[in-house]
């Protein structure tokens, strides 16, 4: 059987754990059961609408937030894990890659860990997403973490792998492997297995940047 790739490899293995743990499983995702993280998956791949407020708030986010009740309304859990599962629709498809992999190992981390655990998959079971983690941090990492402004950031994997993410006068270290990386700078730094280095207020102003996706 063909191995699948990082970004499906995390859809299929989120929606095995949305079906072993059902819909009122916990989730790192403030406010929102498995039934809720489902729903979220479902209406951002298929309903444009709820787009602009993925990110923005608002009337958007009120717009997105009914969108989210609405089709939580209509569609049963295993449905959506279902639809969830399908993957992205054709017009979406040829972009599957770039939108997923991050968004599907961080959302497949706040099942995961939803419960408190915060241990980290086996590195053996990771090998091929660290990868490919770590190969959209270089494209990623100027944007993932602007809130740092004028702050300098050199992301570092356990290697001694480096990804220069921002240039300052005063530069902090973010120290661990890529996925774990990926959760800090997604917001879930309460999870993440990172270290934070540098001069006392860049450590500083890192932790306590608004990050997320």
């Amino acid at each position: 059987m063909a191995t699948l790739p990082p970004h499906r490899a995390e859809r299929a293995a989120l929606c095995d754990l949305f079906v072993k743990v059902g819909p009122d499983a916990p989730t790192r995702c403030e406010g929102w059961a498995t039934y809720d993280l489902a729903a979220h998956l479902v209406i951002r791949e298929r309903k444009p609408l709820s787009g602009p407020g993925l990110v923005m708030g608002g009337a958007a986010a009120r717009l997105t937030a009914r969108i989210l009740a609405r089709t939580k309304q209509t569609h049963p859990y295993t449905e959506l894990v279902a639809l969830v599962r399908r993957g992205p629709p054709p017009l979406l498809a040829p972009f599957d890659k770039v939108m997923n992999l991050t968004e599907y190992f961080v959302h497949h981390e706040d099942v995961r860990r939803g419960g408190g655990d915060t241990t980290p998959r086996p590195s053996e079971d990771l090998v091929s997403v660290e990868s490919a983690l770590w190969k959209s941090l270089r494209r990623s990492a100027k944007f993932m973490t602007r809130p740092l402004k004028d702050l300098g950031l050199d992301l570092v994997t356990p290697d001694g792998d480096v990804i220069h993410a921002r240039p300052g006068a005063s530069t902090a270290t973010l120290t661990g492997t890529p996925g774990e990386i990926v959760l800090f700078l997604s917001g879930r730094a309460a999870a993440a297995h990172v270290e934070v280095g540098g001069p006392p207020a860049a450590v500083d102003a890192v932790h306590d940047a608004r990050f997320g996706l």
